[in-house]
């Protein structure tokens, strides 16, 4: 059974093989690209330092938020339900702690947000800085077919044009314009 099923995917993977003999196939990897490419090493360095620059807006307020429910720990200690319930100071306590909470829940999922529309459209930015390069070293290849190594099984180094992407991408944008997104606050709810 193990010897049929490999002689049928042999026969799926020689038929493409055989249509593409005659075309001329190059091959690229795309997080290669990304990964080692000057623009890609530049992207990612922006990126951590907005990622960074917000993750130190929001400790303050982390921390802040961390002290006072410690405070509010200690002063729930050993006490009941009751013994908090009849606390009207401390249940006012309570209640504003959760407000501050809810608060800086809210702005930290913004924030998250705003980080995953940064990386978006820094990655739209980065495709659109590579496609013309792509496109110039498919001319100069006079390339029929491009194929992401990762979604191929076996590729000779040969039609492998990574580096020379890499190297025209390098040469034609060392650096891209990363600018941190914002998000509109929203209005609230009325209830």
């Amino acid at each position: 059974m193990f010897a049929f099923a490999l002689l049928i995917g042999s026969a799926s993977f020689t038929a493409p093989t055989a249509a593409a003999q005659g075309s001329n196939v190059i091959a690229i990897d795309e997080v290669k690209i990304l990964r080692e490419s000057k623009a890609g090493k530049d992207m990612a360095t922006k990126l951590n330092n907005i990622e960074t620059q917000m993750n130190n807006e929001l400790t303050p307020e982390r921390t802040t938020l961390q002290n006072e429910g410690k405070t509010l720990d200690g002063k729930l200690q050993g006490k009941s339900r009751e013994q908090v319930n009849a606390d009207a100071a401390l249940v006012s306590e309570l209640n504003a702690y959760q407000a501050k909470a809810n608060a800086f829940a809210a702005k930290a999922q913004k924030a998250s947000q705003e980080f995953s529309l940064t990386e978006r459209v820094a990655l739209a930015t980065f495709n659109k800085a590579l496609e013309p390069v792509l496109l110039q070293v498919i001319q100069e290849k006079n390339a029929q077919l491009v194929v992401s190594k990762s979604s191929v099984i076996y590729s000779a180094d040969s039609i492998d044009a990574t580096a020379l992407v890499i190297q025209k991408l390098d040469a034609a944008t060392p650096t891209l314009a990363v600018t941190r997104q914002k998000i509109p606050d929203q209005p609230a709810n009325p209830q």
